[in-house]
């Protein structure tokens, strides 16, 4: 195994084509071929499944193609210190469920890093998506929430997958909402309060399980359900009719402004927020500087 064999398949999923990948590298197609061909006997299993379509990558792919990128960033890293003497960027990518504080966190860490010598990837996205990022090696670190109801079956996958989840803190459970809602002004609402509001949810496409939602009390019957696939339409939409959506109740003003706000439900329910890595990995000093600032908000958490 060579590190150009693993830049070959890298370059090789980014296009789905043997002929478009050997283009983009400047060789021959057979001679693309026939390295991958080699890497696959080597490794013993199909990298990459072949069809007149074009070509896609197997299970064992996807999570080989992980590691690939792993150990081909680390190699530019050293090429680039001690032999080129260039100046490679490091990357540092996070994926998330739609938490605002953790975007603001991510946000603290470039300021603090600048982008001169570093690159950034963040994405907000799908709890599934968040578990296959960091499992693929697509994200260093994920953030996302466990309760009692759905933690026997993400443990599970974060197990199957080598990923350790660890907690940061837990919170109470908030009604989020416009203040131009009329229970802005309450105290602490109850699930009868809120019947007559339309509950808003991120949409989790394929994997719309409820384990995967990001809102706790998944399984409530919710007589008005309106699913969004982002948080800004979620904030037109807690505008626009009313709706609401149950969440931590950490605030970041400087990103969602000053026209929402968060109250109580009167449950017993906690959520655990906390993130994900994979277990054989060592976390960078910038993941490590990450989860420093996304730890300051258990400070921040309105108990």
């Amino acid at each position: 195994m060579t590190i150009n064999q693993l830049k070959y398949i890298i370059a090789i999923s980014k296009v789905n084509s043997i002929n478009e990948a050997a283009k983009k590298l400047y060789i021959s197609q057979p001679s693309l071929t026939n390295a991958l061909q080699s890497l696959e006997n080597e490794v013993g299993f199909d990298i990459f499944i072949r069809s007149k379509s074009g070509i896609s990558l197997t299970v064992k792919g996807a999570e080989f193609l992980g590691y690939a990128k792993s150990v081909v960033e680390q190699y530019e890293i050293l090429d680039a210190k001690y032999i080129s003497k260039s100046n490679t960027k490091r990357a540092f990518h996070v994926s998330m469920q739609h938490y605002t504080f953790a975007v603001n966190a991510f946000i603290k860490v470039i300021r603090q890093y600048g982008m001169d010598e570093y690159e950034f990837e963040i994405h907000e996205t799908k709890t599934h998506e968040v578990i296959e990022n960091v499992k693929n090696q697509k994200s260093e670190i994920g953030v996302l929430y466990l309760n009692n109801y759905n933690k026997t079956v993400l443990n599970k996958m974060f197990n199957e997958a080598g990923i350790k989840f660890t907690p940061l803190f837990d919170c109470s459970i908030y009604a989020y909402m416009s203040k131009q809602n009329p229970l802005a002004e309450k105290a602490e609402v109850t699930m009868e309060d809120l019947e007559p509001y339309p509950c808003l949810s991120f949409a989790q496409g394929d994997y719309n399980s409820f384990y995967f939602a990001e809102e706790v009390l998944s399984t409530y019957e919710y007589k008005r359900l309106v699913r969004a696939n982002d948080r800004a339409t979620m904030l037109n939409l807690m505008v626009g009719i009313n709706g609401y959506t149950l969440c931590s109740g950490i605030i970041c003003e400087d990103l969602n402004g000053s026209e929402y706000c968060a109250i109580k439900l009167k449950t017993d329910e906690k959520m655990t927020i906390g993130y994900i890595a994979r277990k054989s990995s060592v976390i960078s000093e910038m993941g490590q500087k990450y989860i420093e600032e996304l730890s300051k908000y258990k400070e921040k958490t309105l108990e």
